[in-house]
């Protein structure tokens, strides 16, 4: 798999276009220096990518198109998902998921846009209220060598 830093956009009441690069192929996990491993669950088919963004930024959170350090990734759906961050900072981060299942780059919405088709999620199991969460709501703090994270998938069509 390929992790890509840089540009990232994900979000939940605002769209969530991504412009971010094809899939890539799973990976299994490796628990090294500057690593955090990110397996997701719930996912309700194996249709598409994940889309994934991890980032220290709370004013951009859950778009973090506009952080140069911010981490992010594309992998193709399947049964079981995991997928690594390397060369991650010290820092308090914030992960934010999109199930783009028919691989258009951006998240699909009903009911006159308002309401996402596809799945997302949060790290920390951040609760989404009428909109995404705070950053603050779905941060962890990484000591710069190795964290493991389980990322639930929620649809609400």
């Amino acid at each position: 798999m390929k992790v890509v830093t840089g540009l990232a956009a994900l979000g939940i009441a605002s769209g969530l276009g991504l412009g971010m690069p094809s899939a890539a192929q799973e990976q299994e996990p490796a628990a090294s220096d500057g690593t955090v491993v990110i397996a997701i669950t719930n996912l309700r088919n194996t249709k598409g990518v994940i889309r994934a963004c991890m980032t220290t930024n709370p004013d951009i959170f859950p778009r973090c198109r506009e952080d140069p350090a911010s981490h992010r990734t594309v992998v193709k759906a399947g049964e079981n998902v995991t997928f690594t961050f390397s060369g991650v900072k010290p820092g308090r981060y914030s992960v934010a998921l999109l199930h783009d299942e028919n691989d258009n780059g951006k998240a699909d919405r009903a009911l006159l846009g308002m309401m996402p088709k596809e799945g997302f999620g949060f790290s920390q199991d951040a609760p989404v209220r009428m909109g995404p969460p705070s950053f603050n709501d779905a941060a962890f703090d990484f000591d710069g060598s190795a964290a493991e994270l389980t990322i639930k998938m929620r649809y609400l069509l």
